[in-house]
């Protein structure tokens, strides 16, 4: 415990690190509590779960289809204009949505405002994992800087639902979408105020090609395995509230998740604290072929404190995986698409859960949340089998 310390320590030390991953945290918050203060808002001002939910998927669909382009914006014209132009779409276009009854929209408004929304989302996770790849230059620092993103992130998804379960607790839906607002309003100015910008090496004059990242077939193959990964995801998503509410007590799959995520953040800890001397893409398959596991076991119990201990330990194989991911894009996306290619990690994640979530719900309807976890497991099985594959695509040994 005492070597993980000080290898974040050494990192935390470095001049602005400390200050850049604790403002990004907060800049990154809208992630953790927008999308169910606006399911929980919507679906206050509507009466009905269904035009809720649409809502919260057209603003996750507007938000992965717009990313990669802004990440471009962000690749050819500099930081600057993108957050300038989303630092004051995005909040405009969540008022809208908070104001809702106030200005009368209608659903198709409604629906356009969550689209707005979506396609205005700061490029803040973007930027900040270009912005560790070239800060961090050194093979160890950058998987302990990316490691502990991934961390925050975890936390992030883990601190943002509290929040917004104490803002339901204490007032209502429009006071969590509010307080999500705030979140949006004051994302990119911390942001900018985290001195992040200042190690970002913008290339504006590079030869670039239509397609971008996506023309290189090892990043594709890194994008495809991302999508399958996120899948499981999915299922992990709804498997978990589905054993809550085949137990009777839908609480159980909260604490489910909270496991999960628990068992997240302390993986992903662990995780950028060892310096195992073995690229992130040799490492990749076995830590997917580990979680297939813990996954499998599920379907095996219905025993609330063993299914805890599952979940917790899946949960400790995610962060690892994802910023084996990260790394891997880090090490082979050209300098000229660095941004773009994020973003493209981003989008797939988001579409690999929304699917994933969409066959899952059809799954545990059917057959139940064990069957669910099942699927979890045969597709964290194929994205090992997709993780070793990409092996052979890629050199042996990562580049800084």
């Amino acid at each position: 415990m005492s070597r993980l310390t000080a290898r974040y320590g050494a990192i935390l030390r470095l001049p602005d690190a400390a200050r850049i991953m604790a403002l990004t945290f907060i800049a990154r918050m809208p992630v953790g509590t927008l999308t169910l203060s606006l399911l929980l808002h919507v679906r206050a001002l509507t009466g009905s779960f269904a035009i809720a939910g649409t809502t919260v998927g057209t603003y996750l669909t507007a938000s992965s289809l717009a990313a990669p382009f802004v990440g471009r914006w962000v690749d050819r014209r500099g930081a600057m204009p993108p957050l300038i132009a989303t630092g004051v779409l995005f909040p405009v276009s969540v008022g809208m949505l908070l104001f809702a009854g106030n200005f009368s929209l209608s659903l198709a408004g409604i629906h356009v405002a969550a689209a707005c929304a979506g396609i205005c989302a700061p490029p803040i996770t973007g930027l900040t994992r270009t912005i560790l790849r070239q800060r961090f230059a050194n093979e160890g620092e950058r998987r302990t800087a990316f490691a502990l993103d991934s961390v925050l992130v975890e936390m992030v998804f883990t601190v943002g639902p509290l929040l917004v379960a104490a803002m339901l607790a204490s007032g209502s839906p429009h006071a969590a979408l509010a307080m999500s607002w705030v979140f949006t309003i004051v994302s990119v100015p911390l942001f900018v105020g985290s001195r992040a910008l200042r190690y970002l090496k913008a290339q504006p004059a590079a030869a670039r090609s239509l397609l971008g990242p996506v023309a290189d077939a090892r990043l594709v193959h890194v994008f495809l395995l991302t999508i399958v990964i996120a899948m499981g995801f999915g299922c992990i998503e709804v498997g978990y509230p589905g054993f809550g509410a085949a137990m009777g007590t839908v609480a159980i799959g909260g604490v489910l998740l909270a496991c999960n995520s628990i068992g997240s953040a302390l993986g992903g800890f662990a995780y950028g604290g060892l310096h195992l001397g073995v690229p992130p893409q040799r490492i990749l398959p076995r830590v997917l072929a580990i979680m297939v596991v813990p996954l499998a076991l599920h379907t095996l119990t219905m025993n609330v404190w063993l299914l805890c201990v599952l979940a917790f330990c899946s949960g400790a194989l995610i962060a690892p995986a994802l910023t084996s991911v990260m790394l891997v894009i880090s090490a082979h996306a050209p300098e000229r698409y660095a941004t773009e290619a994020f973003t493209w990690s981003s989008t797939c994640i988001l579409g690999g859960i929304g699917l994933g979530a969409m066959v899952a719900g059809r799954v545990v309807q059917a057959w139940g949340p064990q069957a669910v976890l099942g699927l979890a497991a045969c597709t964290m099985t194929i994205a090992a089998l997709l993780a070793l594959r990409l092996q052979s695509l890629l050199p042996e040994a990562t580049k800084p």
